[in-house]
């Protein structure tokens, strides 16, 4: 058969099959009012297994698999678009508590507010902080929980937090105290971070037998690290390292920080930009007690711990793709005290008041176990 006359047969299956899908999706909004009006749950296991268990006896001979995967694939949207439905007409939807956070077009990301950091002086988050603040009251605490509880007691309207570096990857205790604080995200930025080697005045290179700082950092710099040949040691905070330092004593101990705290303490810069990767970033994420979405913002953050089932993550892919939103982030963890059970962090690149993401949130109900939002907020570069 000519190559035009088979494709012209597909063409003519596949405007059948787009008519018999609409008519199916169709079918599926009808289910939903039903669901609706009577209460039933959108997932139904047992009609499910025994769906899919015909279409395994109906499939073709060597077309069970697919035919399983395709009718999965056709359910899951069906799923989806019954979930969409049914939440639109509740209050407390995912998609409602999200707009409700959104405050009014005129309102501007402050310039002054009360911020903690954790850390002490001259460190990144202080950094980052007056980058994202014109004018801040900067307090410290030596822990990153410190700094939740800052912002979650009211001490502080807002708290500046590192969450991923393009090098060592992301911070997991921040995004575990993300989860546990009920915090949100706010704002975003995006900082280079070049580390330096400081030590007391007249040290010199050679004299360098042990080199602190936060381990972060010290993964930033691992090969610059083991070519020195020294030890390390790991202290709560970048500019701590330095502070350390300075009131040490010794000649033969160096840190790990940025410029700002050779002046700062006193300290000589023995090598500049010693990370590994010269586009070493850090992304910081202001955290806020409300959940607070500030005009223009147009990255999200979400968390989902997904049943234990297989093609779980491919369904949650498969609607991120469908509303056509852009996926900049995906990475699993496991959930600490299960037995091998796994949580997803995405970050999604796209407006918070798109239509596109208030769906996503409302039909991702019966592909996880849990869901968190993290907020969605505009990230400065």
């Amino acid at each position: 058969m000519d190559l035009t006359d088979v494709r012209s047969q597909i063409d003519e299956i596949d405007t059948h099959l787009l008519d018999l899908f609409g008519r199916r999706m169709a079918l599926a909004r009808d289910v939903a009012q039903s669901k609706l009006e009577t209460g039933k749950a959108v997932f139904d296991p047992a009609r499910e297994r025994e769906k899919l268990a015909d279409v395994a006896a109906k499939a073709p001979d060597g077309l069970q698999e697919q035919s399983v995967a395709l009718f999965s694939l056709l359910m899951s949207m069906n799923k989806a678009a019954q979930l969409r439905m049914i939440n639109a007409a509740r209050k407390d939807s995912p998609s409602h508590r999200m707009r409700a956070s959104f405050l009014p077009l005129e309102a501007a990301f402050p310039a002054r507010a009360t911020v903690c950091c954790q850390g002490v002086e001259g460190a990144y988050s202080q950094i980052a902080a007056c980058k994202l603040f014109s004018v801040p009251s900067i307090t410290f605490s030596p822990t990153f929980a410190g700094v939740f509880r800052a912002v979650t007691e009211g001490a502080c309207e807002f708290g500046v937090l590192p969450i991923e570096n393009s090098t060592a990857g992301s911070v997991n205790a921040v995004y575990d105290l993300l989860g546990s604080h009920g915090c949100s995200i706010v704002r975003a930025v995006r900082l280079k971070i070049d580390h330096n080697l400081l030590a007391k005045p007249g040290a010199t290179l050679a004299d360098i037998r042990e080199v602190v700082s936060h381990s972060q950092a010290l993964n930033q710099c691992a090969a610059y690290l083991e070519r020195l040949g020294v030890r390390t040691a790991v202290c709560e905070n970048t500019a701590r390292a330095a502070e350390l330092v300075s009131t040490s004593g010794r000649t033969d101990l160096a840190a790990l920080s940025s410029r700002a705290c050779a002046d700062l303490y006193g300290l000589s810069v023995l090598e500049r930009a010693v990370q590994d990767s010269d586009a070493n970033y850090t992304r910081f994420a202001v955290i806020s007690r409300e959940p607070v979405i500030y005009p223009g913002a147009d990255r999200s953050s979400i968390q989902l711990t997904l049943k234990s089932e297989p093609g779980a993550l491919y369904r949650v892919l498969e609607r991120i793709y469908a509303l056509n939103i852009d996926l900049v982030k995906l990475e699993s963890r496991p959930v600490p005290g299960s037995d091998f059970e796994f949580t997803f962090y995405f970050d999604l690149a796209c407006p918070a008041v798109s239509p596109a993401f208030a769906t996503l949130l409302d039909s991702l109900d019966d592909v996880c176990s849990e869901m968190r939002y993290f907020g969605s907020y505009t990230e400065v570069l």
